[in-house]
Order: C-alpha cells, then structure tokens, then sequence
C-alpha cells in the first residue's frame, strides 16, 4: 500500500470486528473530523480498547497517514446510520478520520497536506473497491440527527473535480441570486423528498420539524456550504434538482 500511499505508518486500533468481511462488501468511503483539542489526543482515543471508536485511517495535519484497521475488517466509526438502503455503514464503508478540531474546538480549514492525502488515499480505495461517486460520504450525510462532521469546511467541490464524490454543475453566480428567497410548502416537500431519493436517511424516531432542520443543515454542509442555517430556500431546492438530474453519472 505504501507503494500507491506515501507517509503511511501503522498503529493499529483494537476497535473492529473479528470477523473479515468480504471485498463486495465494502462499498462507502465516509469521512469524519476527529473534533478533538489536538492530534495526540484523537490518536489516543481511536486506539484505545475504552473508547469503543476506531476507523480505518487516519490523516495528520501534516499529511502523514495512519493505518488502524485493515480494509478488510469493519472498524467502529459510523454508529447509526444509513443511506439509501443501507443500514449501519460500518458494515460496508472505509472510515477515514482527518485530523480537526472540529466545531466544538474552533473548527479549521483542512491542511494542503491532509487534502492532498485525501485525494491519494481516497483515488486508491476508489479504484481497489469500485466505489461509486454518491457513495463517497460524510458523517453527516449518514448521520444528520447526531453528527456535523466533516463539516462544512471540507473541501467537497474540489475533491468531485478529482472524481471523488460528486457536486451540482450550476454556475455558482447565477445560483446564489436563489439564496434566501422563500418557497412554499409543496416546493420545501419536493426538497425533501429529492434528498431521500439521493439517499438521505428518514428518521422516524425523532421529531419531524427538528429533523428535517438538521437533514437541511446536513445538506448545506454537503452542497451549500457559504450558508449552513436550516432554512430551505430556493438555493436549496435548486441545488437538490440538479442533482437529481445529474445522479445517472455518479451512481
């Protein structure tokens, strides 16, 4: 693997499944932030037996890669989740952990470095597992009603211009004039329900408004990322029919 990964050292987590699974299986990349103060401390907590919490690597600030658990097996990254039909990605993803502090801790914008080592690592598990573009996610995507990384400073538009994960073809000037500008009731259902079909999980256990506010921010996180702030607007629901339009060439 180094061969195709520079800088990948192992430090290997005692947090997976012992059971292998098979190459079929293995079919999402879901990105995460570790959302901790600093470096040594998320090292630490993905690796340690206590923390139940693992992925499958781990990229530093300074680009370096971290090998924790083999492809092969399922590490604990995703908790509950799911996309389209799927239920528990752990099941059938790859978890990349990036190095931030995340939210909580004066959120940053990801290093040149570590995105360089996104994009090598993530065209290699691309090519070796035959992963489709809409299934190249965030914790967020997978998780709205628990998660927010790996946040809206995540550099989603540049990595679909290197074919990793996917992003709407408008002319970004002509869709801002949408932003803001209030829709009514069928076209905040039709929002909805173009993000569903896009794979955004339904929650039936949570309340309907306060959910459908945080699968919005998901959203926004994801495609609409100068504004993340629950509203749906004509921007939003724009963005959504795109890539509906457009979903034929990532799946």
């Amino acid at each position: 693997m180094s061969k195709f990964i520079p800088n990948t050292t192992l430090n290997y987590s005692p947090n997976f499944d012992l059971k292998k699974r098979k190459v079929k299986e293995i079919k999402f990349i879901i990105f995460h932030y570790t959302g901790m103060k600093n470096e040594k401390e998320a090292i630490s907590q993905l690796t340690s037996i206590k923390s139940k919490v693992s992925s499958h690597y781990f990229i530093k600030t300074n680009g370096d890669i971290v090998t924790l658990v083999p492809d092969l097996y399922v590490a604990w990254h995703a908790g509950v989740s799911s996309w389209k039909r799927y239920k528990s990605i752990n099941k059938y993803s790859i978890g990349i952990e990036i190095s931030n502090p995340g939210h909580k801790y004066s959120y940053k914008k990801f290093s040149k470095k570590q995105i360089k080592s996104i994009l090598n690592l993530s065209s290699f598990l691309i090519k070796k597992y035959k992963i489709k573009s809409n299934f190249i996610l965030g914790h967020s995507d997978i998780a709205p009603d628990r998660k927010q990384d790996p946040g809206e400073k995540f550099p989603w538009k540049y990595l679909s211009k290197n074919k990793i994960g996917y992003w709407h073809n408008l002319n970004e000037k002509k869709l801002s004039k949408n932003r803001n500008l209030k829709i009514d009731k069928l076209d905040k259902d039709k929002f909805i329900k173009n993000i569903h079909k896009l794979g955004y999980p339904k929650n039936i256990f949570f309340d309907k408004h306060d959910y459908l506010e945080l699968l919005t921010i998901a959203f926004q996180r994801r495609f609409r990322q100068e504004l993340v702030n629950g509203n749906i607007d004509q921007e939003c629901l724009v963005i959504s029919e795109n890539l509906i339009k457009n979903s034929n060439k990532f799946c």
